[in-house]
């Protein structure tokens, strides 16, 4: 038998373990090195937290890792012991033992040496020949005929209003995600810059008595949270312009049932989106997104009651507005705000800065080493709405000259520019399957010619 070829699949965490498993799957298919530099593979930023107040935002049923298979999670569960359910929402640490299941299971059923985990950080991946060279940070590289970015959620750019001084003080956490971060027990008063889902997360991990967070974003949104949904969600025909498609979605709403509509449009977005021009989809990103990431991205209930008696007791406090400045002093943060609206800035004294900006897109800002190289090399560029690297339709990667890399993908929240709705478990579950049926296509052309 000739030997297999080898893809390079750069994070372990949901995106890129699925894809692998979806490869080695195969019989036929390649070698399959899987590349994570944190210690645990399989559970990724999101699925590492061992937070018992950390829940999945989407609900058991629709957590499947396999898009053929939508019971695959809940038969899981049914087979193990110690979880619990909050209305129908199970930890994130529970999903990342699921995750881990899955990996343990491939590596038990797959050919020896089909499926290798390497512990280590990628930070180059050039040409070579007809494929790729992936080196490593401890100097080893990898030749492989196809590589997969999967790199998840890029870790948040500092705020603008943010001195060198306050980024370099332990006094700020540039990101709330990584394990090492913590607040000293003397800060009373806490910024969470932003008020998204990362910021719902921060004040739930880091509260205790007698501290206060102040929570400041533009329009001040908060997400909002599940609630029961009738079984049979009939799809939503909606069409157009973003403007048409808002009139469709208000118009479908209609009794307080907006969580149905959305839900019935999920389904469409992808395609709603592909049909929208660069300029509609500037539109949307100025004028809508705010509004659609709270309605589509929502709460666990159990974490809305959380976050509302935080709310209700002053312990959380939001407001709608800019940070003008951030500047450190010898005790405590000045922070400087403007209200939204309004043209008389605001003063306020905290003692630790969290960065809860969530998602960063824009490459040019990205602090990985590996994009960083990437872009040098003309491998990749930005998508032309900056919410991460231009992609095609099968998720290859577009070099700087406009054209699809050969061999190259990425997966995962990346290839927003390119699919839009790609950041939660039923998106990219479907991906990670197609960027694996692509690349075994390739694989196979080049064998046979």
């Amino acid at each position: 038998m000739s030997q297999r070829p080898t893809v390079v699949v750069i994070g372990a965490g949901f995106s890129g373990l699925l894809t692998a498993l979806h490869l080695v799957a195969d019989p036929q298919g390649p070698t399959v090195r899987l590349i994570e530099r944190a210690r645990a593979f399989g559970r990724g930023t999101a699925y590492s937290t061992g937070n018992p107040d950390h829940l999945l935002n989407v609900r058991v049923a629709n957590m499947s890792a396999y898009p053929d298979d939508p019971e695959h999670f809940t038969r899981w569960l049914a087979t193990h012991e110690g979880w619990s359910s909050h209305g129908g929402f199970v930890t994130r640490g529970v999903y990342g033992d699921y995750l881990q299941d899955l990996l343990r299971e491939a590596l038990e059923n797959t050919a020896a040496g089909r499926l290798l985990l390497e512990q280590d950080e990628a930070v180059d991946v050039r040409r070579a020949g007809e494929g790729w060279r992936v080196r490593l940070a401890l100097g080893r590289e990898i030749e492989a005929q196809a590589v997969v970015l999967a790199l998840g959620v890029l870790r948040p750019a500092p705020p603008a209003a943010a001195t060198d001084a306050l980024l370099g003080s332990s006094r700020y956490v540039g990101d709330p995600w990584d394990p090492a971060a913590s607040l000293d027990e003397r800060a009373d008063d806490v910024l969470l810059t932003g008020t998204g889902l990362t910021m719902i997360d921060a004040a739930v991990t880091l509260w205790r008595p007698g501290r206060r967070f102040w929570a400041i974003s533009r329009r001040g949104l908060i997400p909002r949270a599940h609630a029961p949904v009738a079984a049979n969600i009939a799809e939503l025909q909606a069409t157009g312009s973003p403007r048409e498609v808002l009139a469709a979605v208000r118009q479908a709403s209609g009794d307080g049932q907006w969580r149905e509509t959305i839900d019935a449009l999920r389904p469409q977005v992808q395609g709603i989106w592909e049909g929208w021009s660069q300029a509609q989809r500037q539109s949307f990103l100025r004028h809508l997104r705010p509004w659609w990431d709270v309605h589509r991205h929502r709460l666990a209930p159990s974490v809305a009651r959380r976050v509302g008696l935080l709310m209700r007791s002053r312990e959380l406090v939001v407001r709608a507005g800019q940070i003008v400045s951030l500047a450190p002093n010898r005790e405590n943060i000045e922070v400087t705000w403007r209200p939204r609206g309004g043209t008389i800035t605001r003063r306020l004294t905290v003692d630790a800065v969290v960065n809860c900006a969530g998602l960063l897109g824009d490459l040019d800002r990205a602090r990985e080493p590996l994009l960083k190289q990437l872009m040098a090399r003309g491998h990749i560029r930005p998508d032309p709405c900056r919410l991460g690297a231009e992609v095609d339709r099968t998720s290859r990667l577009i070099g700087t000259g406009g054209a699809p890399e050969p061999g190259l993908y990425a997966v995962g929240p990346l290839t927003r520019g390119a699919f839009w709705e790609i950041t939660s478990v039923p998106d990219i579950r479907t991906q990670a399957a197609q960027a694996a049926q692509a690349i075994l296509g390739r694989l196979r052309r080049a064998r046979a010619a």
